[in-house]
């Protein structure tokens, strides 16, 4: 797929091998995008990822994966800063949304582009609050394991519960990605949540993390902070998840970004209580 426009902008669909420009992108934004996040990104829908090119030059970004018949999320909506104002973004805009066709689309949005996204359809359904800050000293809790093999199924399912679809090929990826550590809390055979941390550019992020109640989730964060502590770490938590938000805070951790989700129609009904740190704000 390719989008020629006046300003002589190609679009076309990005590969990994792109991907260090896009994270690069979006860490200069002050995203701190995972340093790992890219194989994961792409195993979920490796059509879904757009650069826009001028004589060869990368000048802007976008993403739009699917998930599933209904779902897709939309993230990494750059332009370069010394190309802004131009139309180069809109012409990415709009041949990645066409990757979409009818499925809702889902996109957490900065303060500053909220209003352009209303204009578009997007309508906002609640607050995102990244929390940052030192790792407290913590144990590892003895009702927390790294998550094995063996756990995928479970911890797959557990996701869906959990988020707008199934994205099965995603989780695999994610809990196994490189410097990504993977933990689950379970009751008998049932799993009650589990989480991620990760290596980022700025800073450790958390996501996701997935729990049935409040106990299960400080454990859980207890686990993938044990050998963390001292070092930057930040979490993505909604605004509606107000359990979260008293962990967040409880850890010492301090607000110092927001966003918005925002949908295009309505979504499947899912467990939002049990979401106390988004997975990514660039994927969902």
């Amino acid at each position: 797929m390719t989008s020629p426009a006046p300003e002589g902008l190609v679009v076309t669909q990005a590969r990994l091998d792109d991907w260090p420009v896009v994270s690069g992108w979006a860490a200069d934004e002050g995203w701190n995008p995972g340093l790992a996040d890219g194989p994961a990104f792409f195993a979920q829908d490796p059509d879904g990822f757009f650069l826009g090119r001028i004589d060869g030059e990368p000048v802007s970004s976008i993403s739009v994966v699917n998930y599933g018949a209904d779902y897709a999320f939309l993230g990494f909506y750059l332009v370069r800063p010394d190309l802004r104002g131009l139309g180069h973004g809109l012409t990415t805009w709009k041949t990645a949304i066409a990757h979409a066709g009818n499925r809702t689309i889902g996109l957490d949005g900065v303060v500053a582009q909220q209003a352009n996204y209303r204009r578009s359809g997007f309508e906002p359904a609640y607050r995102t609050v990244r929390f940052t800050g030192t790792a407290p000293a913590t144990e590892n809790p003895a009702d927390v394991r790294a998550v094995r093999p063996a756990d995928l199924a479970d911890i797959t399912a557990y996701d869906s519960a959990c988020a707008p679809a199934d994205r099965p090929l995603f989780v695999a990826a994610w809990l196994t990605a490189d410097g990504h550590r993977a933990v689950v809390r379970r009751t008998g055979d049932r799993v009650t949540g589990y989480g991620v941390i990760r290596p980022g550019r700025d800073a450790l992020r958390i996501g996701p993390l997935f729990a049935d109640t409040a106990e299960d989730a400080r454990s859980l964060f207890a686990a993938l902070t044990a050998d963390a502590a001292g070092s930057e770490i930040a979490v993505d938590v909604p605004e509606t998840n107000r359990a979260g938000i008293a962990l967040a805070e409880a850890a010492g951790l301090t607000p110092s970004f927001e966003t918005a989700r925002m949908y295009t129609g309505p979504v499947r009904p899912y467990a939002q209580d049990r979401v106390f740190g988004v997975t990514t704000l660039e994927l969902g």
